[in-house]
């Protein structure tokens, strides 16, 4: 039997962790024949959940599930960590400014990447999902010293998935037959869904899908907005599906890319495109046989995708200048 593979959660007890956490000790992320021991973090007054969550994965009775750890002690939860999923995070309260959040959540991720820095195995690869996803990572990565910084991502396949199922619907195909739909930018209203170099079917979204109108506008707000369309229509934000797209995230950065496939993945920017070097950014990736993850190059994108791309990164460089104190 292989070694197991650690597998790091932080908000490990809360609606993300829950959808994500059984997944990965079915089998869903590193395949059937990977056992794992899931490392699991909450804050101290939500220990007593995280351990009936650990009673359920338990239950499940998994073959491949070789331990559970629960704690609220980072350097435990970290520990020789293969893997850090780094879900929980501050939420936006009434009345808060998108700036103190991005402010209190720095701190958390400031000890969180020091943490991961210190104890977690030297070949970790690390997704931030709690938001503000981009500049929460921007502070991890800062504090890596043994880590490699190429190893911090963060998570845009959420908006990726939901890209593909509107064009799914809109074109009444199923989502198997889209490739090259990506997500630039920042996890926020500025993201860019690049529909412009998709394909459906092997033929050209914009010759399939001939309403420019519909592209540029509902397709465009419905990806950018989705978030809070969940949280207005359910009464809370979104869970299921955002642990879904974080088991592909990984998932995806574990094998190579299928032939003609792009992942979307926030990821340090080389400069590529223009995007300012350094900037925590989505891009269109592929992943080799060895699981590092090469910037797609040679897109041609017209005026009006450079011009959004471009405003994203614009917010990105904002929201660096406010936590500037903890890089």
């Amino acid at each position: 039997m292989k070694a197991p593979i650690r597998v790091a959660v932080t908000g490990a007890a809360g609606q993300i962790g829950y959808s994500l956490l059984f997944p990965i000790a079915a089998g869903e992320v590193f395949g059937p024949e990977q056992p794992v021991i899931l490392q699991l973090l909450e804050l101290p007054f939500a220990i007593e959940a995280l351990k009936g969550v650990e009673m359920e994965l338990r239950d499940c009775a998994y073959p491949l599930l070789q331990d559970v750890i629960c704690t609220s002690d980072v350097e435990v939860g970290f520990k020789d960590a293969n893997v850090a999923m780094l879900v929980g995070s501050k939420p936006r309260g009434p009345g808060m400014e998108r700036a103190d959040l991005i402010r209190e959540n720095g701190v958390i991720f400031v000890g969180q990447g020091k943490a991961l820095d210190a104890v977690a195995d030297p070949n970790c690869k690390v997704v931030v999902v709690g938001n503000p996803c981009n500049t929460n990572s921007l502070i991890a990565r800062a504090q890596f010293k043994r880590l490699n910084p190429a190893n911090m991502t963060a998570m845009t396949r959420l908006d990726q998935n939901r890209a593909l199922a509107q064009i799914a619907q809109k074109a009444n195909v199923p989502v198997s037959a889209i490739k090259r739909l990506a997500v630039w930018g920042n996890h926020s209203p500025t993201m860019y869904p690049d529909f412009t170099n998709a394909t459906i079917n092997g033929e050209p979204l914009e010759v399939v899908i001939n309403d420019d109108a519909w592209l540029n506008g509902a397709f465009m707000k419905t990806v950018q907005q989705r978030g809070a369309a969940i949280i207005n229509a359910r009464g809370k934000s979104s869970a299921a599906s955002a642990a879904w797209a974080a088991i592909d995230h990984v998932r995806d950065w574990f094998r190579p890319t299928p032939e003609g496939e792009w992942l979307s993945m926030v990821i340090t920017s080389d400069g590529s495109y223009g995007v300012p070097e350094g900037l925590m950014f989505s891009f269109p990736v592929t992943v080799d046989a060895n699981g590092d993850y090469h910037i797609v190059q040679g897109i041609e994108l017209s005026a009006a995708a450079k011009a959004r791309i471009m405003n994203s990164a614009e917010e990105l460089l904002a929201e660096r200048e406010m936590v500037k104190e903890m890089l």
